[in-house]
């Protein structure tokens, strides 16, 4: 069903974010998933930065928490924006970007 207008929401992390003492890209996966989005999938960074911060890489005798986690998902208009408070109310502070995508091949059923 190619040409369908539909909603891409990505929102950058750490993975050293927590929500309720719980890792934050993880709550926000359940969450998603409990309010039955599409799909969506987190991105574990072997190297990367936030903001103007510096840049941090993974190196096996590491767990400082610093490397980033990107979350990205798509969903219909309505869906994005019934989700989308509670995302800013758990990764306040943290980037979150909307846009509008076309499915190239794909549907949201």
């Amino acid at each position: 069903m190619a040409g369908v207008m539909a909603v891409q929401v990505t929102l950058y992390l750490t993975e050293g974010d927590s929500w309720h003492h719980r890792s934050l890209h993880l709550e926000i996966l359940k969450y998603l998933r409990e309010e039955n989005v599409f799909g969506a999938v987190a991105f574990h960074a072997v190297a990367g930065f936030l903001g103007r911060g510096q840049v941090h890489t993974a190196h096996l005798v590491e767990a400082g928490g610093d490397l980033p986690v990107v979350i990205t998902f798509v969903d219909t208009d309505e869906h994005v924006s019934r989700v989308l408070p509670k995302l800013k109310e758990m990764a306040a502070h943290r980037l979150i970007v909307r846009e509008n995508v076309v499915l190239e091949q794909g549907s949201l059923d």
